[in-house]
């Protein structure tokens, strides 16, 4: 049905000419740059890339030179050469010329790039000029962005003038590594993904109750304990009875490894952000170190979905004193501003009935446990900012008090973004309704891969605005962009995270960086016939496309 609907859309495009929103060539093929750049002018003629095209920087900084290595890689794997790079003035009109400036009109991740007669230009900050690189990666064939050699490819650019700039400063997709697990070769080319769509933000989902996925030097048992689970469940959770694969299950990665992505994603202009679940989504942890619980335990690594009422004792001194080596550590190795602490779905029943943590209530002055919800995050807040660093959770963080410096993740619909925006805390919108890929893609589920339930469309996805008309214009200044979330309990493959993740990522892209004036639905499916072109060269197992193995 998706297929047919984009040949319906070709045909049509034909037939009138183009005359949509998409911009067109002179040869009439659709300009397809995702997320739409928000100004651009087609002005007739080509620009052909040649191995006598230099790269001529602007100064030869480390970051300027390692954009232009980027480029060049990609152009080495398909067409077999790298172009020279230099730091020089050139009257040269066979150059791509990185010009790095500061203007304010075009912001800390804007760029313009112009191609005429006279070469390319790129101009922008360090990140404008990557950005910048990948809408001239786009203007290529599509080819450019696979691994295979390709023989005789015309790298041919239109002539075109762009001038762009980010909606929003959080562009974000999540991607959940606990339910199952992936390779560091994967979680690459999922951030590969986000450097394709100029997003900004990689939230890594690294501990929960079905496995705990950093190693943490100060606590070996998370590795050796909290990281496997003895099995997983088979179908649905809310299968009666529930079935199990019997089959030991985990990872866990390195601290090497974790510099290694961090690294990886800085240098595609990528922030990682790390969360660390408290107080809930803990049980992993607690198996290996129940004296961290209400109950002393024991415990084990849940081996199916949902929510436990375990979870991490408040009126405990160990849990914080664990909690902040742990944290010690993630801090020392991801760079970002920002630490996810989770704060959601955590049930209250054991605290409720633990003497320690009712004795914590009346210590602290507080009126019930979801008071004491808030002094936990509160606490793990104030440790964190002594570090550097400012949290962010999911809008349950909201319930008891919010902490004075937290920002809140919006999930449970637009409520919560309110809320915060209007207590003037930053806010990153990521409501089930827009923005859960685990949900189905199509209302004909027959014939699709299981799935957790819901059904989000790519025109639902493409159509969220992520400020809420129920804020006035000073509080949507709160709301500093959007996330897609990929929770993975129904996707035990990377080709399954890509079918969940696809096309509903490239939606999500341009709702978080092209004005929401600029939007087209119909223009948008125009120009992902390209988009498509490049997951196939890319081996993207997108949703439309002829079903590979997912199992």
């Amino acid at each position: 049905m998706v297929k047919s609907k984009i040949i319906i859309l070709l045909i049509i495009s034909v037939i009138v000419g183009f005359t949509s929103t998409s911009f067109n060539n002179t040869e009439g093929e659709v300009v397809s740059i995702i997320p739409k750049p928000n100004k651009l002018m087609l002005t007739g003629g080509n620009f052909v890339i040649n191995r006598d095209t230099k790269i001529i920087l602007n100064g030869s900084t480390e970051k300027s030179i390692n954009i232009a290595e980027y480029f060049n890689e990609k152009l080495e794997n398909v067409v077999g050469y790298k172009l020279e790079i230099l730091n020089e003035k050139s009257e040269s009109k066979n150059a791509i010329f990185l010009n790095y400036l500061i203007d304010e009109k075009l912001g800390d991740e804007g760029y313009s790039l112009t191609i005429n007669k006279n070469g390319v230009n790129i101009s922008g900050s360090y990140a404008g000029e990557f950005y910048g690189i990948q809408s001239l990666l786009q203007l290529l064939p599509s080819e450019i962005f696979g691994s295979k050699k390709v023989e005789n490819l015309e790298l041919k650019l239109p002539f075109v003038e762009i001038e762009d700039k980010p909606r929003f400063e959080w562009r974000g997709m999540h991607l959940d590594v606990c339910r199952h697990f992936f390779s560091v070769e994967f979680i690459k080319k999922y951030i590969d993904y986000l450097t394709m769509h100029k997003m900004n933000t990689f939230h890594w989902h690294l501990t929960e109750d079905q496995g705990w996925r950093i190693a943490i030097e100060k606590y070996p048992k998370l590795s050796e304990v909290s990281a496997y689970r003895e099995e997983t469940i088979i179908g649905h959770h809310n299968t009666d009875p529930q079935k199990f694969d019997g089959k030991r299950y985990g990872g866990i990665y390195t601290q090497d490894e974790i510099r290694e992505v961090v690294k990886y994603a800085s240098d595609r202009f990528i922030t990682v952000v790390p969360e660390i679940e408290l107080p809930g989504h803990a049980v992993a942890a607690l198996t290996a170190y129940p004296e961290l619980s209400c109950t002393g335990g024991p415990f084990k690594v849940r081996t199916s979905w949902g929510i436990s009422d375990d979870i991490f004792c408040a009126g405990n001194e160990k849990t914080f004193e664990f909690l902040e080596n742990v944290l010690s550590e993630v801090v020392e190795l991801f760079p970002s501003k920002y630490i996810h602490i989770g704060g959601d779905e955590a049930p209250k029943d054991r605290w409720k009935e633990c003497g320690k943590c009712q004795a914590r209530i009346k210590d602290e002055g507080l009126h019930d446990e979801h008071e004491l919800q808030s002094y936990f995050v509160t606490r793990i807040e104030k440790f964190l900012s002594s570090k550097g660093k400012q949290i962010i959770g999911w809008d349950e963080i909201l319930e008891g008090g919010l902490a004075p410096n937290a920002a809140v993740m919006s999930w449970r619909g637009n409520a919560g973004g309110i809320e915060a925006a209007k207590l003037k805390h930053k806010v990153v919108m990521t409501p089930t309704t827009h923005c859960y890929f685990d949900y189905y893609q199509t209302e004909n589920t027959e014939n699709e891969p299981l799935a957790i339930g819901g059904f989000l469309p790519l025109e639902k996805v493409y159509n969220f605005n992520p400020v809420p008309t129920e804020l006035t214009e000073a509080e949507g200044k709160y709301i500093i962009g959007a996330q897609g979330n990929v929770w993975t309990e129904y996707m035990p493959t990377p080709a399954h995270v890509e079918y969940m993740a696809f096309p509903r990522m490239s939606a999500l892209a341009e709702v978080v960086w092209t004005e929401d004036s600029k939007k087209d639905f119909d223009d948008f499916q125009l120009r992902m016939i390209k988009q498509y072109k490049r997951l196939d060269a890319i081996g993207t197992n997108y949703f439309g496309k002829k079903q590979i193995e997912i199992k």
